[in-house]
């Protein structure tokens, strides 16, 4: 079972309410998935359930994508050390959980699409 969490963390792209943020993704991106309440992922708010899955699966690097040198250099202007942080770095982070609990799996949203599936049928 799939489900998204909103977060408004990442450049304030999610500044509506859960309302309004389920009805754009339904209309434009035709989610069926269930949709979590706007929670904080990183940082002293995070959900624990976040704790947890950081402390078990750290950021390992963005995956080659057009997108990589740009997010690369937008946050080492923020902080040199961000790549050695477990935070999750920008929307769309995908952690794989087993069917004992475990995580499986981290992608970044540089991943592509067809390893998390592939990982998914692993595990199936």
């Amino acid at each position: 079972m799939k489900s998204g969490f909103l977060c408004n963390q990442f450049g304030g792209q999610a500044p509506g309410t859960d309302e309004e943020i389920h009805e754009f993704c339904t209309l434009h991106y035709n989610t069926t998935f269930p949709q979590m309440k706007k929670s904080d992922v990183n940082g002293e708010n995070e959900l624990p359930l976040f704790t947890y899955l950081k402390s078990q699966k750290g950021f390992e690097g963005f995956n080659d994508h057009k997108y990589r040198e740009g997010l690369e250099k937008m946050f080492a202007s923020k902080d040199p050390e961000w790549d050695q942080k477990p935070d999750i770095k920008w929307n769309f982070t995908k952690f794989i959980i087993d069917r004992e609990g475990s995580v499986a799996a981290r992608f970044e949203p540089t991943a592509d699409m067809a390893d998390v599936e592939a990982c998914i049928r692993s595990l199936l």
